[in-house]
């Protein structure tokens, strides 16, 4: 009875929108699914998310298939792809010693991050109709289009494509494309420059402080950068000192703030404060023991 009682007023009102009940509940499956991913960052056990979110991705690809235009599904398989290859797939290949093993991974991790980006145009597109059209004859035209709530696909886009180019430094084709995604995460910073607690100021902490000034790139705006990624953060988040040790210390060689930021890092209490990023803050402080130990390699004094 209780199964019943739940499940017919979502037939009834499936009948009143003039739809399947199928095509209805399905829609329903999505939305549910699409907006659950979020208990993954609260998790505290990041061996258990790098196992679980392969079949929570492949899941949700195949609700997908069956409501293509679902900007819920498309958010999440493009924040999910990005974050998983970023946060397992390519630092493990890093990791790896063994030459041909990290060349497979970083190359499996490059194929997520494309991936990832089309999702994220694809959710663009659907909100935005000409959208992908217009992108392709003039960026900074079609970023235009976008709205506040279009930032989310802004930054993931942006930032998995920029991933992608990173990680291809042997493809021209895809290298000239780093304009393009950058002008995506330049759109999302206009509208909602405190996005996810200054993530977007992260980015540029990476975009400007790891690109030489004749490619672009400067060290002082990335420290604009990660100052206000910091205040942002509200003592929430510690990734911008560890991506800001990681590109900026490293560029300028300063190996007394490059164990200074990581120590703080791995100071912070990942488990016990700011719950709702918690697995971030766990997979960042792994990043800070890492580079802890290899700070010899980094630095030529």
């Amino acid at each position: 009875m209780r199964v019943a009682g739940a499940i017919l007023p979502l037939l009834a009102a499936a009948l009143l929108a003039g739809c399947s009940p199928r095509a209805y509940l399905a829609h329903r499956v999505a939305d549910s699914v699409s907006a659950g991913g979020e208990i993954f960052g609260t998790d505290d056990d990041p061996e258990l998310i790098r196992d679980a979110v392969p079949f929570a991705l492949k899941a949700e690809e195949v609700l997908l298939s069956g409501n293509p235009d679902h900007r819920g599904l498309l958010l999440s398989l493009c924040k999910g792809f990005a974050q998983y290859a970023s946060a397992f797939v390519w630092q493990e290949a890093v990791e790896e010693k063994d030459r041909g093993a990290a060349e497979a991974g970083k190359e499996r991790a490059r194929r997520l991050f494309l991936r990832s980006k089309e999702y994220g145009l694809r959710g663009l597109a659907a909100a935005r109709p000409g959208f992908r059209e217009r992108f392709a004859a003039d960026p900074a035209a079609a970023v235009s289009m976008a709205r506040k709530e279009d930032v989310p696909f802004l930054f993931w886009t942006g930032a998995s494509w920029s991933l992608a180019v990173a990680s291809s430094p042997n493809d021209p084709m895809l290298l000239a494309d780093l304009p393009r995604s950058e002008a995506l995460v330049r759109r999302a910073l206009e509208l909602e420059e405190g996005y996810d607690a200054g993530a977007i100021h992260e980015y540029y902490i990476a975009f400007e402080g790891g690109r030489p000034e004749a490619m672009g790139g400067s060290v002082e705006r990335a420290k604009r950068h990660y100052e206000r990624a910091m205040e942002l953060a509200a003592g929430r988040r510690i990734s911008p000192m560890v991506t800001f040790a990681e590109t900026v210390s490293v560029r300028t060689q300063n190996r007394a703030e490059f164990l200074g930021l990581l120590d703080r890092a791995l100071r912070f209490d990942a488990r016990g404060e700011a719950p709702e990023f918690r697995l971030a803050n766990l997979l960042a402080q792994r990043k800070a023991r890492w580079l802890t130990g290899r700070v010899d390699e980094f630095f030529l004094e």
